[in-house]
């Protein structure tokens, strides 16, 4: 299994907010906002900041997908 944060960037999309503002904003560390540039796990303290940001629940911005090891 392995965790996706598209629906988090279509959000920003959807709210006209680029990255960069959405990193200052919350305070995210480069390694963090490295994280979910790549789809790797984030700490829940992480997710539950973002969520309170946009105000929404945290499966508004992440989704977990399932992974063909083959």
């Amino acid at each position: 299994m392995k965790i996706s944060y598209k629906k988090l960037w279509i959000m920003l999309l959807e709210k006209d907010i680029n990255k960069a503002a959405f990193k200052r904003e919350l305070k995210l560390a480069a390694g963090t906002m490295s994280k979910l540039n790549k789809g790797d796990e984030v700490s829940l303290s992480v997710l539950l900041r973002i969520c309170e940001y946009l105000n929404c629940d945290i499966g508004d911005i992440c989704s977990v997908v399932k992974v063909n090891d083959m």
